[in-house]
C-alpha cells in the first residue's frame, strides 16, 4: 500500500473517507466527518459496501439476494447523503463497493490517494466499538497509510459541532 498521500499537492483536495452501514455510531462518523471537510475545506466520500453473497446452489436465488443487497447499500448512501446536505453545503463522493468492509476500505484508500483520514464511529454497547474500529484502530494501525478518526457513538450533535 503507498503510504504517499496526494492530498495536500496542487489540484488535489484532502478527502474525509465515512463507511456507511446500519449502525447508530455511523451516523456520528458522518456528522463530524463532514463538519470537519467542511470546516478544512475538505471533501467527503461515502463508503458503502455490498458484503458478498455465497449461495452457490441457486443461482437466480445468489443473483436476487445480491441485487437486495446493492438495493440497500444504496439506499444507505442515499440517506448518507441527505444527513451530509443537512450538515454541510458541500456535494459528498460516494463510492459503492463489493466486499467486506476491511477489504473495501483497504481497496478504496489505495485507488484514491486524496483520502487524508478514515472516520469511523465507536459502538457503545456491550460487543465494543465494532469490527471496522476494532480492526483500523488496533494491531492494524501501525501499517495503515492514514490517520484513523474514531468518533464515540455517544456524542451528541453539539458534542460534535463542538469537536468539529
Amino acid at each position: 500500500m503507498s503510504r504517499i498521500r496526494r492530498s495536500s499537492e496542487a489540484g488535489h483536495t484532502r478527502k474525509f473517507l465515512v463507511v456507511v452501514d446500519k449502525t447508530p455510531e455511523c451516523e456520528r462518523a458522518l456528522k463530524f466527518a463532514a463538519r470537519r471537510a467542511a470546516h478544512s475545506g475538505g471533501g467527503l466520500t461515502i463508503l458503502a459496501c455490498i458484503e458478498p453473497v455465497d449461495f452457490q446452489h441457486w443461482m437466480g436465488v445468489e443473483k436476487i439476494m445480491r441485487e437486495e443487497a446493492e438495493d440497500a447499500a444504496r439506499a444507505q448512501i442515499d440517506r448518507a447523503i441527505e444527513q451530509a446536505k443537512a450538515t454541510i453545503d458541500i456535494e459528498p463522493e460516494t463510492v459503492l463497493k463489493e466486499g467486506t468492509p476491511a477489504e473495501a476500505v483497504q481497496e478504496l484508500i489505495e485507488e484514491d490517494q486524496d483520502i487524508a483520514i478514515l472516520v469511523l464511529g465507536a459502538g457503545s454497547d456491550k460487543d465494543g466499538p465494532g469490527p471496522l474500529v476494532s480492526l483500523f484502530a488496533g494491531g492494524r494501525a501501525s501499517g495503515f497509510a492514514i490517520p484513523v478518526t474514531v468518533v464515540p457513538g455517544t456524542l451528541s450533535d453539539e458534542e460534535i459541532e463542538a469537536l468539529s
